[in-house]
C-alpha cells in the first residue's frame, strides 16, 4: 500500500498534441505521465480536442477512464484502488469561460464516516481579469461544504489545481518576482495579465490568489516555502517570454487548511520542449491524510 499520494497538476499544452500543426508529443506526455505514476491528475486542459485519447491514456496511466467535466474543458482522473466516487457537483456556478471538474472521493483506509476529498480542476479564464477573478470566487465554494451526519456539521476538506492566468501575491521566499507592466512586450497581454486598482492604476493580477487565500484555500508550494523553506517548491511554471515577461508561477495547487499536514513536498518537473506550461507534482503522506479524513473538522449542527 503506497504510503504517499502523488497529485499531478497536468497542463500540457493541447494535452501533447502540437499547436497550430507542430510537433505531436502525445507520446511521450503519457511516458512521462506514467513514470509520475500519479494517484490524481488535475487540469488537463482542452479535454474537447481529444478526449478519447486523453480516456486512452488514463486507463492505461491509472486504471480508469477518468472524467471529463463540464463543456470538455477540463478533466479529474482517480486511482480506483485508493479512491471511490463520493460524489458529484455538476453546477459549478455561471462565469466560467472553461468550466472546472469538480468531485468528491473516498479514500481507501478511512473510516466509515470520514469525510471524502473534494478534488477539483480548473483553468482561469486567460484574457479577462474581470471573468478571472469572478471564477476564483466561485472556486471558493468548495472550500464551503458542510455536511450535516450524527448531529453535527462535518467539514470536506478540498485540493484544487490548475492554471490560475495570474500571479501570486507577492512576499513568498523564492517566489518569481511579478512582472513590470511597462517592461511587457506585448499590449494585448497588459489588459489580460492585470486590472485597475481602486487608486486607478493598473497592477499585475493576483486578485484571484488573494480571493482564494482569504477563503483559506491555501497554496501549497507557498506553505512549503513559508514553513519549511523549501523554496525549491515555488519555482516558476512559466518560462520567460519575450512578448509576456519574466518566469512566473501561474499553475498552482490550493489545499483547505486542514490538509496542509499532510503536504510531504511540491515539484515543479521541467516540461520545456514539450509545453509551455511545467507539472506540478504534490506528495501528501497517506496516513497524515487518512487521520485527516477521519477526524474532519465539525461545527454544531
Amino acid at each position: 500500500m503506497a504510503d504517499e499520494l502523488r497529485i499531478v497538476c497536468w497542463n500540457i499544452e493541447h494535452n501533447g498534441r502540437g499547436r497550430h500543426g507542430g510537433d505531436d508529443h502525445r507520446e511521450l506526455a503519457r511516458d512521462i505521465l506514467a513514470v509520475l505514476a500519479p494517484h490524481l491528475v488535475l487540469e488537463v486542459w482542452n479535454a474537447q480536442d481529444n478526449g478519447n485519447e486523453l480516456a486512452d491514456a488514463a486507463e492505461a496511466v491509472l486504471g480508469t477512464a477518468g472524467l471529463i467535466g463540464p463543456d470538455c474543458c477540463t478533466a479529474l482522473y482517480h486511482d480506483p484502488d485508493l479512491f471511490t466516487p463520493a460524489g458529484e457537483f455538476p453546477k459549478t456556478g455561471p462565469m466560467w469561460v472553461l468550466p472546472p471538474t469538480v468531485r468528491s472521493r473516498q479514500l481507501a483506509g478511512t473510516v466509515p464516516g470520514a469525510a471524502p476529498l473534494i478534488a477539483g480542476s480548473y483553468h482561469l479564464n486567460y484574457g479577462s481579469p474581470t471573468t478571472r477573478l469572478s471564477e476564483a470566487e466561485w472556486l471558493t465554494q468548495w472550500n464551503d461544504r458542510w455536511v450535516t451526519a450524527d448531529g453535527r456539521r462535518i467539514h470536506y476538506p478540498a485540493l484544487l489545481g490548475g492554471d490560475t492566468n495570474s500571479y501570486p501575491v507577492p512576499g513568498t521566499p523564492g517566489d518569481p518576482a511579478l512582472p513590470v507592466l511597462e517592461e511587457i512586450p506585448d499590449e494585448p497581454y497588459r489588459a489580460h495579465g492585470s486590472y485597475i486598482g481602486a487608486d486607478g492604476v493598473r497592477r499585475m493580477d493576483d486578485r484571484p490568489d488573494d480571493t482564494l487565500r482569504t477563503a483559506g484555500l491555501q497554496d501549497v508550494a507557498r506553505h512549503l516555502a513559508t514553513t519549511a523553506g523549501n523554496t525549491a517548491a515555488v519555482a516558476p511554471t512559466v518560462d520567460a517570454y519575450d512578448t509576456h515577461g519574466p518566469d512566473s508561477r501561474i499553475d498552482r495547487i490550493y489545499a483547505s487548511k486542514e490538509l496542509l499536514p499532510a503536504v510531504r513536498t511540491v515539484e515543479v518537473i521541467d516540461m520545456t520542449g514539450l509545453s509551455d506550461h511545467h507539472t506540478v507534482v504534490v506528495r501528501l503522506d497517506r496516513d497524515t491524510l487518512t487521520d485527516i479524513l477521519n477526524h474532519p473538522l465539525t461545527r454544531t449542527a
